[in-house]
């Protein structure tokens, strides 16, 4: 029995399965679903969990080499939030682009995590390194 990191079994099984340049998705509540997508559903409560604490627990043990996020972040959230993001992503190369272009990433990725996440735009597609 696992008694320490993630301990949820889909997302280990997600997690197990992403190999070198897939994609995985971490969402906010609102994000579209994509049913093509194998989609983890964590979300319980506004902001629980939120898109920095499912990031904070793969972070260890996934390789991340590339991360993307709508522009739109960016303009929405206060220079605290922003700050909160950027530190939890630092050391991982980050493209902010137009949300159009960011969703079009989506149905190439091997799974999504839904979050309760109530931050405007706080969607991250991550590129396994």
């Amino acid at each position: 029995m696992l008694n320490t990191g993630i301990l949820n079994p889909q997302i280990l099984s997600l997690l197990a399965r992403v190999r070198h340049t897939n994609a995985l998705v971490i969402a906010d509540r609102g994000f579209p679903s994509w049913p093509s997508i194998e989609t983890v559903d964590l979300s319980l409560v506004d902001n629980l969990p939120t898109v920095l604490h499912v990031l904070a627990a793969i972070r260890p043990n996934f390789l991340i080499a590339q991360a993307y996020m709508a522009r739109e972040f960016l303009r929405e959230n206060t220079p605290a939030t922003r700050a909160r993001f950027a530190k939890a992503l630092q050391g991982i190369p980050t493209t902010h682009e137009p949300h159009v272009q960011f969703k079009q990433r989506v149905p190439g990725a091997i799974g999504l995590i839904r979050t309760g996440d109530t931050v405007q735009y706080a969607n991250l597609v991550l590129i396994s390194g």
